[in-house]
Parts: structure tokens; sequence; C-alpha cells
């Protein structure tokens, strides 16, 4: 070949190998948004049984196509709390196994041409232009997002394989290369095998497309299983990478999961390559079949074959591995800090939003207990629960501000519609539960200026305020459970239960103005009372938010008052609520 062919050659290898990882990227990142829902419904089964937890990381990174993104995000599951170490060995171990597939999907290049139609028509190379039509139409003429992203998946794959053939024609004409033959005579080092492939997927930070890369390069017919055996093992050792460099700045159990990741792989590759060593020294019959030409198929083979010996371990020895985790990170003083967010849970935008969810509702928790709270202080003053109060008010403000950042930062990536309008309607609730712990706050301050003043409210006014508290709590009841459990009822019941409140503060209003002209009552105590029923009205209107969200999103609406105002006018399961919270509360 002239230097002009070899550089042309190798300029078609570096463009194949761009179009593969980026179709592999593209292809990863749409898996994971169309699968959004399935992922939070295998992540929430997630126990310490170690099977459980394997068949988790297993069916995850068989969906979207990357142990190295699973394990990313099994980093910041522990990092947030939401994962503890033994549960992210099982994981791991389990995605290790699930990487896999995509050497399988490549492997079907191989059938033979005699084959039946039916078998060719499972060749890659077949289908990838009728997925690439697919794709195109869906991408280009599909309105809904599910669509455009199975269309994106589709393309993405296309475009794998199209630079998998881009690669492969380019390496085929080096087959009767010596200098080719010599690379790959060194690579039958077992030392420098397991160098050359953890080197590889370090840098590319992919093991499938490492796998990838080695499959195409024994379309040669120049490279032998034997050379083939350590190179995936070392494969497995430079997928690590990725976690290992994801974990800075995390807590010690993450930086452990990491620990863990790289423990088994260097562990399971140690144990393999000695194995194969002895194997080769010890049976003479293995020499031939070491030195056969290696195909893509014997390449996946190889591959899953010593990620489930290393499962067959080690995943029975899933405390070995925590133990030795956990010595390889030093504990320090902050060891146990838990991230309530993590940004790492971004690469997987479906997960970060259940994760915003599951911090919205201890917000809920937070500001709903911090008003009843508030409202018993009125009755009788409780330093200790004052002391609560204001320190909940300040966790309120904390969840608002993290959950909000987190939110917007969400908000900028390529998510569904649905999770868009998931982030919308997290981002307006927050600032509700927010306000809510605020009027927990004021409620706290008129607690003690009742007591610094000692004031003191007739019998007509506490019967009033009973009533009112009464009807403030089971307005906040409501929208929490409307807001926790998603139930539309409970959202649909709240917006009555408001104008009722609205009307029993105008009523209190009057009332304390009749008491004032009888004498009964002081204008310094009107004062007080103001404040206590003008905030307990403000956190009804704050409880009618919150339910309106709920409907809002629902419906794919997320237009608060059209919701309002249409519950108001439009529905007459309205009017029915309405009588009876007037009955019970209006007398």
């Amino acid at each position: 070949m002239t230097t002009f062919e070899v550089l042309k050659q190798a300029l078609t290898l570096v463009g194949g190998l761009c179009l593969f990882l980026f179709g592999m990227n593209l292809m990863g990142q749409a898996l994971e948004r169309r699968a959004g829902s399935s992922l939070k419904m295998l992540l929430s089964k997630l126990t310490t049984n170690r099977i459980a937890g394997f068949f988790t990381g297993l069916v995850v990174t068989s969906i979207i196509q990357s142990s190295s993104a699973t394990t990313v995000m099994v980093v910041g599951f522990v990092n947030s709390g939401l994962m503890n170490l033994k549960q992210a060995i099982n994981v791991i171990i389990g995605a290790n196994v699930g990487t896999t597939v995509t050497g399988w999907i490549l492997a079907m290049e191989n059938i033979p041409g005699e084959a039946s139609i039916i078998l060719n028509m499972f060749k890659p190379s077949f289908f990838t232009p009728i997925l690439a039509l697919v794709g195109i139409v869906l991408y280009m003429f599909c309105k809904s997002n599910k669509s455009k992203d199975t269309g994106v998946i589709l393309l993405g794959f296309a475009v794998l394989m199209f630079g998998m053939d881009a690669m492969s024609g380019s390496v085929s004409g080096l087959k009767d290369s010596p200098e080719f033959q010599q690379v790959f005579t060194m690579f039958e080092n077992p030392i420098l095998g397991v160098l050359v492939g953890a080197l590889l997927t370090a840098i590319i930070q992919s093991s499938s497309a490492s796998v990838g890369i080695l499959q195409v390069l024994s379309d040669t017919g120049k490279v032998s299983i034997g050379a083939t055996i350590p190179i995936v093992m070392g494969q497995a050792i430079g997928t690590c990478v990725t976690a290992v460099l994801s974990c800075f700045g995390t807590n010690r159990n993450a930086k452990s999961a990491a620990m863990a990741h790289l423990a088994f792989n260097v562990l399971g590759t140690a144990i393999c390559l000695v194995a194969f060593v002895l194997v080769g020294w010890l049976v003479p019959a293995t020499d031939a079949l070491f030195a056969s030409e290696a195909s893509r198929v014997s390449i996946a083979v190889v591959n899953t074959v010593f990620k489930l010996v290393c499962t067959v371990m080690f995943l029975p020895l899933t405390g070995f591995l925590e133990k030795i985790a956990l010595k390889l990170v030093p504990e320090t003083k902050d060891s146990d800090a838990i991230a309530e967010l993590d940004e790492r849970l971004l690469l997987t935008p479906a997960v970060a939003l259940e994760r915003c969810h599951m911090l919205a509702y201890e917000m809920a928790d937070e500001a709903v207990s911090s008003l009843k709270n508030g409202m018993k202080c009125l009755y009788k003053y409780d330093p200790e629960l004052v002391e609560a109060i204001k320190k909940s008010e300040d966790k309120t403000d904390h969840y608002e501000d993290v959950i909000g950042t987190y939110l917007v930062k969400l908000s900028t990536l390529q998510i569904g519609k649905r999770d868009s309008a998931e982030a919308a309607k997290l981002l307006k609730i927050i600032g509700d539960l927010e306000r809510i712990g605020d009027h927990a706050k004021n409620l706290v301050d008129s607690a003690e200026e009742i007591k610094g003043k000692q004031i003191t409210f007739s019998g007509e006014a506490l019967t009033e305020l009973n009533n009112l508290t009464a009807a403030t709590e089971e307005i906040l009841d409501l929208s929490y459970t409307a807001f926790v459990k998603n139930d539309m009822v409970a959202a649909s019941t709240v917006e009555p239960l408001e104008q009722i409140i609205d009307k029993l503060k105008n009523l209190m209003r009057s009332g304390h103005i009749t008491r004032l002209q009888k004498g009964a009552c002081s204008i310094e105590t009107g004062f007080v009372w103001s404040d206590i029923i003008t905030n307990l009205e403000r956190v009804s209107d704050h409880c009618s938010n919150i339910a309106g969200c709920v409907i809002d999103a629902e419906a794919e609406n997320l237009n608060l008052h059209e919701s309002l105002r249409a519950v108001k006018t439009d529905s007459p399961v309205y009017r029915s609520q309405y009588d009876a919270y007037a009955a019970k509360y209006l007398g």
C-alpha cells in the first residue's frame, strides 16, 4: 500500500470510530429518556437482596447500553443516601453483565451468507437502513416526544452501525500489512493485552465501544482468540475510570462504591488471567484454540463468559468486596455527609426528577407539621415547639433553594414533555411550601406577642379561632395528600374548602369589630387577631395553589387560574362539596 492509501485508511478508521461513538452516545441518551418510567420502576424495587440488585443492574444497563452510566448513577444514589454500599455492589455486578448485550448485537453481522433468508434478515447490515428510514420519519414528522426519542434511538443505532462498517472497511485493507500483523502478535502477551484493553476503554469511556472496536479488528482475520481474551479482561478494568472520576467530591460510601467496582474488575481480571495462563501452560490442546482466528461472535462469547465467571465468583462475596472498598477509602470528618441532590443523577433525568419528588415530599412534611405546630402555639406557648418551628422554617428555605436550583439545571437538559411538566409543577409547589413554612413562623411571632402582652381572647373569639384552625388543618391534609399521593379526589376538594376559609376570615373580622364596639375586645388584641386570621387564610391560598398544580400536571395544562375557574363554574361536584363545608364550618 502507498503512503496515501495508508493515510486514507487511517482517516476512514478514525471517522468510523467517531460515528460509532457518536451513535452509541446518541442512542444511549435517547434510551434513557424513552425508558425513564421503566428506570424509576426498576430502581424503586431495589432491596438488600443481592439477586434483585444484580438483575436491576443487568436490566438497567441493557436498557441504556452503558455500564459506565449505570455505575455513575449508582455512585450518585449512594452519595444521596438512596442506596447503601452493599446494594450498590450488587447493582454494579449486574451492570457488568448487562453491558455484554451490545457485543451480541454487533456479532449478528457474522451470520453466514449462505444461511436462510430469515437468518440473514437479522444481520445489522440488512435491517439498519430500514431502522434509519423509520427513525428519520419518526424524528421529523411526529410531534410526540416519545416518538421522537424512538426515532433518535433508531438513528443512533444506524449511525453506530455505519460507523462500524466504515471501521471494518478501513481495516480490511490492512490485513496483509506486516506491521499490522506484528501489532497483534504483541497483543498475545497477556500483560500487554490487559494494558491495551484497559487504556483503550479508559480513553473512550465505554467498554461496549471498545469491545465493538475489537470485533471490527477481528474482521481482518489476523486477531487470535488468545490475543482477545486478555484485551477483553483489560477492558473491564478500563471501564472503571468513569466511575472513579465521578466519585470526587462524594462521601465515603459513594467513593467506596466506585472502589468496589474497580476491585471487582481488577480481582476478577487477575484471577481469570492467571487461570488463562495456567491453562495455556498445562493444557497443550488449548494452543490450537487460542491460536485460531477470532470473530465477532467469539469475542462476544469471551466477553460474556468472562463477565459471568466474575459474577459467579464475587456475587456471593459482596461483603468481602465491601470490606476491601471501605479499606481503600480512608474515613474522614465528613465521610458520612449526604448529598441531597447529586448532580451525577442528572445523567439520568427521569431518576433525577424522582429524587426531586422525594425531597419535595420531605419539604411538604416539614412545612405541614410546622404549620400545625404553629397553630398549637396559639393556644399554649411551648418554647421547645417554637424553637423547632424556627428551625423548620430554615429547612424549608433550604429545601426551596436546593430543589429549585436542581430543577432549573434539570430543565435545561433534553427531557420529555411529561417530565418537563413535572419539573414545572415541582418548581411552583416548592414555592408554596416555603411560604407555608414562613406563615408557621408568623404564627409563632403572634404566639410570642400573645404571651408577652398577656393577651386573652374572649370565649366567642376562641370558638371562631377553633373553627378556622380546624378548617386550616383539614385543607393542609388535603393538599398534602393531593401532592404526595397525586390524589385527584383530594385535589378537587381543596378549592371549595379554600372558599369557605375566605368567608371565615371575613366573618371573623366582622365579629372582632362587633366585639370591639361592645367593649369586649381591645384594639391591641385586634392587631394580633388580624395577623393570625390573615396568615391562616393565606395558608389556604397556598394549599389551593398546590392542589391546582396537581390538577394541571395531570391534565398537562399548567394554567392554574384556568383550572380553578373551571372547578368553580363547571363542576356540579364543587357545589355539593362547598355546601358540605359550609354546613361544617359556617354553621
